[in-house]
């Protein structure tokens, strides 16, 4: 008797980038890798979409559809090629109008795609609908995804078999067209039973022949099973990924789960040796790239606190470039509280990084004395309904903090109300920059806002980690030699001595003589010092030195942990200086600017 073939949809080159690196892979460093996966046999990849849209244009420098006609080229015209799509969000950082949305279809279709996988965070069907008819109208085949995962231990109200029988059965009476149907659990925390009876519920009420797969996460450890659960339930596909990004918060590794189907009665279509090859032209590939430890480890805690091997990297990577690793732990065990009070909402981007920042904040400001603007929005029904309702108390600190009522409308009918969410707006935007209003170019703009002005204007910064590039740093660092030095403290010189072992040396002041202020600063005592409260990046500057402003009033905003911190007048007054400009990185505590 023929052995079951099992479609493997290779994620390497999008979600395992994206779990590892936090996507940061610089095109031609992984080219060599895709041939090599092509003589190996696959013809299913994961290649764009989700985060991986926006890292090449926030930390690459290079252009995501440039890359995905790239990949297309090499694997040839047969290959599947399959993207990633958050429902009305697509690819975006916010919820997308109805025609952002349609915009979102045909620009990934021009640029080489043949499936998208198509997903709500919350399961709200309502947010499905329009983007999965965008896909198929553009001649797409769309997957249509029922979002999973485990509950923290004590913690219960959705997610469970139950659960995705009412949101399968939601789908298919939206009459959603698809041609697949995927159940995600970007956690990797569904146990294997449960998996194994949602395959085998979803197999009964879905039509003879319908396509069924599982993708998961290795973060929990507990990948391989899930994968054999939903095998042996009637799947019909599942994701690994190769070395060296598979396993830990990656998908399992391909090599691996064709060890563990062997005496069983399924067929992937691949072979040992050319896997082997393949992989070792990716380990080589990548070489030079700073693997985290995280990355490549089973989290225990993650059933806990459940976060995604995707965004669990790029979070990483982010406290990393913000000197703030420290506070991870702390923000992991706090998730725990935030998903409970959140309603629920499956931990996959956008919600997880809601979550995460929501923990981050309660970490470091105390519990709910912040409350992150997207995770403050999510429980306040902006982005659809959550699977249960939200904390009240939340949803009122919410409120008052942001501004915001609460909402039952749908999140498409709310961004088609937007003006900033139409392609008119971005249309003028990039006519104001004099950049070419090509359909991409505006789809970028709306995509990644001002960052994606700024690659459009040949102003992006390359910021990946490398091996080689963080040793001369550190050479760098290190190269200071023994000597007499003057320093610079608080705006008063003194000399020191370096010197190497144990040596008597002293530090004087040199008097009567002051280092040479910022040209905007102001002297102490001349006004209200105004600090940073967490390290990030100087986004937009507000105000202006000279003008008056109240109390609470937006003086400057920066970005931390993909977060808009907003930066106000402690009280009424008049701006003496802004001591910083757009774009530069400040450390928490940093004196941003003074009122008088």
């Amino acid at each position: 008797m023929a052995k079951k073939f099992i479609d493997v949809m290779d994620t390497t080159f999008r979600d395992g980038f994206q779990s590892v690196f936090g996507g940061r892979v610089l095109l031609n460093d992984f080219l060599p890798a895709v041939e090599a996966a092509k003589e190996a046999g696959i013809t299913h990849f994961e290649f764009g979409g989700g985060a991986r849209f926006q890292v090449p244009f926030f930390y690459l420098n290079e252009n995501a559809f440039d890359n995905m006609d790239k990949f297309r080229e090499i694997v040839g015209p047969d290959a599947n090629l399959q993207t990633l799509a958050r429902g009305v969000n697509t690819v975006m950082l916010d919820t997308g109008s109805r025609e952002l949305v349609d915009l979102h279809a045909k620009m990934f279709k021009k640029h080489g795609t043949t499936t998208i996988r198509n997903f709500d965070a919350l399961n709200d069907v309502n947010n499905l609908i329009d983007s999965g008819r965008s896909i198929v109208n553009h001649g797409l085949k769309h997957e249509v995804v029922v979002t999973m995962m485990d509950l923290p231990p004590g913690c219960e109200g959705a997610h469970t078999v139950d659960f995705y029988e009412k949101i399968l059965r939601d789908i298919l009476d939206a009459e959603i067209p698809y041609d697949s149907v995927c159940f995600k659990d970007a956690t990797g925390t569904a146990n294997p039973q449960k998996v194994y009876e949602t395959i085998k519920m979803a197999r009964k009420l879905l039509p003879e022949g319908t396509h069924i797969r599982l993708h998961t996460q290795e973060t929990a450890g507990i990948s391989v099973a899930q994968n054999l659960a939903a095998l042996e339930a009637g799947a019909d596909g599942i994701d690994a990924a190769a070395h060296p990004v598979s396993g830990g918060t990656s998908q399992p590794d391909l090599l691996v789960m064709m060890h563990a189907i062997k005496g069983k009665d399924y067929d992937f279509g691949f072979d040992f040796e050319k896997l082997l090859k393949y992989e070792a032209t990716l380990k080589e590939c990548l070489a030079d790239y700073f693997i985290p430890p995280e990355a490549t480890q089973v989290e225990p805690l993650i059933q806990f606190s459940p976060m995604p091997g995707g965004a669990l990297t790029a979070n990483t990577q982010m406290l990393r470039d913000n000197n703030m690793m420290d506070k991870f732990h702390d923000a992991i065990l706090a998730m725990r509280e935030v998903v409970e009070k959140g309603g629920y909402g499956t931990s996959v981007t956008p919600v997880s990084q809601f979550y995460f920042q929501q923990a981050l904040n309660n970490t470091l400001m105390g519990p709910w004395k912040k409350i992150a603007p997207g995770y403050g929005r999510m429980v306040l029904g902006y982005f659809g309904k959550t699977p249960v309702a939200p904390d009240e108390e939340v949803v009122k600190i919410a409120a008052e903090q942001l501004g915001l009522e609460p909402t039952t409308e749908k999140a498409i009918d709310l961004a088609d109300k937007d003006e900033k969410k139409s392609v008119a707006f971005w249309t003028k935007r990039l006519e104001e920059e004099g950049i070419e209003t090509s359909e991409e170019n505006i789809f970028i703009a709306a995509a990644c806002d001002e960052k994606g002005i700024t690659f459009l204007k040949g102003e992006a910064e390359v910021n990946v980690r490398k091996l080689s590039e963080m040793q001369n740093e550190k050479e760098e660092c290190t190269g200071m030699g023994s000597g007499n030095y003057t320093v610079v403290v608080d705006g008063q010189k003194f000399s020191v001595q370096v010197a190497e072992g144990d040596a008597n040396i002293q530090v004087t002041a040199v008097q009567g003589e002051a280092a040479a202020a910022p040209e905007a600063a102001v002297p102490a005592g001349e006004g209200e010092e105004i600090k940073a409260l967490l390290p990030g990046n100087v986004w937009k500057v507000v105000a202006n030195p000279g003008q008056s402003v109240a109390e609470g009033d937006k003086i400057m905003i920066l970005e931390s942990m993909k977060m808009e911190i907003d930066v106000v007048a402690p009280r009424g007054g008049v701006i003496k200086s802004i001591n910083v400009n757009v774009n530069d990185k400040v450390v928490e505590g940093q004196v941003v600017a003074v009122i008088g």
